[in-house]
């Protein structure tokens, strides 16, 4: 595979959350990034941010609209999930702890308007985090996967991450899901639950039909069955393309607090979430 150049601001600043699993509402880390994310966009220090959640399923917004997704949210949480609409692109994802989300909090440029560029310095910061274990990460839609995309990262025909974006007028977040552990089948088994209830009686191509034959962990596709070694590989592949020499002065981390957090959720919730 070409092996194409690119790089990362020389402060971005890595934060990584992954020790120390989200494991209440699972909007905290979304409305933590939308913080974040403006924060970057008024001149703070751009970001890699790193976190898990034991278990949480997030839907799009598309899914929210479902003629059933109560129903749906309804049956998840008897089981124990934290359930949320979040306000980035995609659809449905389930998370536990072998899920490594990474996000890029990162500035806009002015008139800067092709969001492919982003998708593509995601795409190349997990191959790159993934080349000592295998040179096969492919991208590109995978019919039947869950939360399916142009950006779909997979290996032999089957998904692993997804990749998601949320732009505001002066940064933006560009956020993935990775499958590095578990069963990718038992994960797609629960988004296909999810739209089998959600989904009655809508209309056909209004969601994503799911196949569990179409999602695999690192594990079960190249034997990468310690998360901690994939975050390590991320962040030193971060530390790697961060431009130098550039004489840029540095910027210190600026980190929303509780309340600010407190508050972005139960906006997040009034303007994307569902009742009941």
């Amino acid at each position: 595979m070409e092996q194409m150049s690119w790089s990362l601001p020389e402060d971005t600043l890595i934060w990584d959350r992954t020790q120390h699993p989200d494991e209440g509402d699972v909007l905290y880390p979304f409305a933590l990034e939308e913080l974040l994310c403006r924060l970057v966009g008024e001149g703070g220090a751009p970001m890699v941010h790193l976190w898990r959640h034991p278990r949480a399923f997030v839907m799009g917004l598309r899914d929210s609209r479902l003629p059933y997704a109560r129903k749906a949210k309804r049956w998840l949480e008897d089981q124990g999930y934290s359930v949320a609409v979040r306000n980035s692109g995609g659809a449905a994802v389930p998370l536990d702890l072998g899920v490594v989300n990474v996000s890029l909090i990162l500035p806009k440029s002015s008139g800067q308007i092709d969001f492919h560029h982003d998708f593509e310095t995601m795409f190349r910061l997990m191959r790159d985090a993934l080349h000592s274990v295998t040179p096969d990460v492919a991208k590109g839609e995978i019919m039947g996967s869950y939360c399916p995309g142009d950006y779909d990262l997979s290996i032999d025909g089957r998904k692993f991450c997804g990749i998601a974006q949320r732009r505001q007028a002066r940064a933006f977040v560009v956020q993935a899901f990775v499958v590095v552990s578990g069963s990718g089948k038992a994960k797609a088994g629960l988004a296909q639950e999810f739209y089998r209830i959600a989904a009655e009686g809508a209309e056909a191509g209004s969601y994503p039909t799911v196949y569990e034959d179409r999602m695999a962990s690192l594990k079960e596709l190249v034997g990468l069955n310690d998360a901690q070694r994939f975050i390590d590989a991320v962040k030193q592949t971060v530390k790697s393309h961060k431009l130098t020499d550039t004489g840029a002065e540095g910027r210190t981390l600026r980190i929303p607090d509780e309340t600010q957090i407190i508050e972005m959720i139960a906006s997040m919730k009034s303007r994307y979430g569902i009742e009941g």
